[in-house]
This record gives structure tokens, sequence and C-alpha cells, in this order.
């Protein structure tokens, strides 16, 4: 049985400016406990950067993904349809980053198609952060620590490539709907094939537009599971029925929507203090959400 922590320290910082849409929030997690620590971590849409600087935080299954067991203390996780199983022993120090999908090719400069299903060593991904983990480790402060993570950040924003507007426009529309958007009438409003814009968007976000959907609806019915009966959320979501929720949580989570409610676990968007619905969570600049926009077309 996996023992109860004795004591978590939750510090959030708010990046910068320059990073909003991009990286939803970054904070510096401390727990210990009495002896290892299993969670399950489900299937969301903010994708963890983890830097740690004591002992590592070890990914032992992922459902539907690769680099599983690896030893790196600082990894990446990619965005997923499937879910993971982590664990610590006795002691987890680390910073997590919480990158958006729009947030991926801008901070590590490679598509999120690179990193779907994966994760990925932080030395693998990235050069500009390899030392980053030793240098928070002997930094004396946590402002001096979350400066030297927002410096790392702003440095490699500035030297990477945009992706494609209408990828962020459409990526927003899926968000702000809450992944109920048709995905044939955005195609159709972008101006391009089908088979270009999926394809296009599966390069830059990694997954389709239809998986990438189907993750932010679980993300937002998930919010909703222990305060509304199972019927009415499968309703307000935009499921055929109940059943059809229950199995979409089994997939997403590795559960029942009961087990999933009951065990309350911690989420990157209780870590930063947000709803999945909030702009940063959503990858939408500040003053933008829900203003109308055409993407241009070829």
């Amino acid at each position: 049985m996996t023992p109860a922590t004795d004591r978590i320290e939750l510090v959030r910082h708010r990046p910068a400016p320059a990073l909003a849409a991009l990286v939803a929030g970054v904070v510096r997690m401390l727990e210990r406990a009495p002896g290892v620590v299993r969670r399950r971590q489900s299937a969301g849409t903010l994708l963890p950067l983890v830097l740690s600087f004591g002992e590592p935080l070890a990914i032992d299954a992922l459902s539907a993904g690769t680099g599983a067991g690896r030893p790196d203390r600082s990894f990446v996780a990619g965005i997923s349809t499937g879910h993971a199983s982590t664990r610590f022993d006795r002691r987890q120090d680390c910073v997590q980053l919480y990158l958006t999908p729009l947030g991926v090719r801008r901070v590590l400069g490679v598509p999120g198609s690179e990193l779907a299903h994966r994760v990925v060593a932080v030395d693998d991904v990235v050069r500009g952060m390899a030392d980053l983990p030793d240098r928070l480790g002997f930094a004396a402060t946590w402002a001096e620590r979350f400066a030297l993570v927002e410096t790392a950040l702003v440095q490699q924003v500035a030297r990477a490539d945009e992706p494609p507007a209408w990828v962020g426009w459409m990526w927003r529309q899926i968000q702000v709907t809450g992944g109920r958007a048709r995905i044939g009438d955005l195609v159709a409003q972008i101006g391009w094939s089908h088979r270009h814009v999926v394809t296009g968007f599966r390069e830059e976000v990694g997954l389709t537009p239809n998986q990438a959907a189907g993750v932010v609806r679980f993300e937002r019915a998930a919010t909703d599971l222990g305060r509304l009966p199972l019927a009415e959320i499968a309703v307000r979501h935009g499921y055929a029925d109940q059943s059809h929720l229950t199995r979409e949580v089994a997939r997403y989570a590795g559960e029942t929507p009961c087990e999933l409610a009951a065990a309350r676990r911690p989420t990157p968007s209780t870590a930063l203090g947000q709803s999945p619905s909030s702009p940063r969570a959503a990858g939408t600049p500040a003053g933008r959400r829900g203003t109308p926009h055409r993407p241009s077309r070829p």
C-alpha cells in the first residue's frame, strides 16, 4: 500500500508575460513520505517538464507510450491519450514546468509530434537546459531558482520558430469549447483540406484534432467527478451517455469515474491552482480568449 506523504511543500511561480500561452506555470515541489509513493497520472493537456535535484521521480509504466523506466533525474513527458504510473522513494524535490502544447516547439525547439506518447530525458531534447538541474540545486533561494528557470525559458523562446498561426487558433477553439468543437467546422474555417489540417496539427501538437478534443473533454469532465451525478456530467460534457463517460475515463485515467474521484490525486491544474479552462492552462494569451480570429488561408 502506498503511504501518504508526511509533508508537501508547494511554491508557485507565474511566468513572465513573454511566456504567456507557452508555459502555464512553474512550481517547486517537495514531498516527503515514510516509504515509496506510487501514483497514477491521468492524460492531460499540460506537459510536465520535471527538473529534479534530489531523488528522481520514476516513470514505472505508460499505458500509451514509451520511455517508462528511465533513470534520468530530469525529463519531459509529451502529450498522450493514456495514463502513467509514477513512483518516488521517501522524497521528491524538483521544479516542474507545465508546458502548453503550443509551448513545446517554442521552449524545447521540437514539434509536439517528437514528444507525443513519450517520456524523454531533458538532455536528449534541449541542450540549453542540460546543466539547469545542478544549478538549481546550488542556488541559495527559491527566488534565485525561479529566476534561473525563467531566464532559460526566455532564451529558448527567443531563438525558436513559432508554429503556424492556424494551429494555435484551432487549439484554442478546441480548448474554449471544452473539446466539443466540431472539427469539420474548424477545418472549413481554416480553408485547407481536412488531410492537410490534421497532418499539420498532429505535427505541432502531437495528437490529431479529434484526439486532442478527447483529452480536453476528459480533463474538463474529471473536474466534475464527485460533485455531480455521472449522468449529468456525461450530458454536460457531450458524452453519449453515462457508459460512454465511464469508458473514456477508463481510457484516459486507467480506472472508473468513482475511483478517480475518490483518489483525489494532484494534477497539473491543482499544482498550479488553476482550472483546466483558465487562459494560461488553455494556452491563450491574456486578452485574447474568445476573440474572433480567422486564420489566413495559404
